[in-house]
């Protein structure tokens, strides 16, 4: 099973959506509330190169991004590989460069 983290913020309804997917998938994941210290404040901004949105979210110590990203993997088909709930697809070269033209990541 992957490793997920999530900087979450108080009152933000993309986060609660965000851990009910995982939740959904059953997938484990590790909040990580902004405001609750400088240091995880900091963190958030190294990491994730001063973005100003939540959620932000990490699997296996990649930057996925916010909510809306990790809706497009999941509709790209490539969550759940990603979260280690199925193999990686094989793709032939065709088929690799057709999901490069469209901004898939695999």
């Amino acid at each position: 099973m992957a490793k997920v983290e999530l900087y979450t913020n108080k009152g933000c309804s993309a986060c609660v959506n965000a851990k009910r997917l995982f939740d959904r998938k059953g997938v484990g994941y590790e909040e990580k509330k902004l405001g609750t210290s400088a240091r995880m404040d900091r963190e958030f901004l190294m990491r994730t190169q001063g973005s100003k949105s939540v959620p932000q979210i990490f699997i296996d110590d990649e930057w996925i991004g916010g909510f809306d990203d990790v809706l497009r993997y999941d509709g790209a088909k490539e969550l759940d590989w990603r979260l280690g709930l199925e193999e990686r697809p094989k793709l032939n070269l065709v088929t690799r460069l057709i999901r490069l033209v469209r901004g898939h990541r695999f």
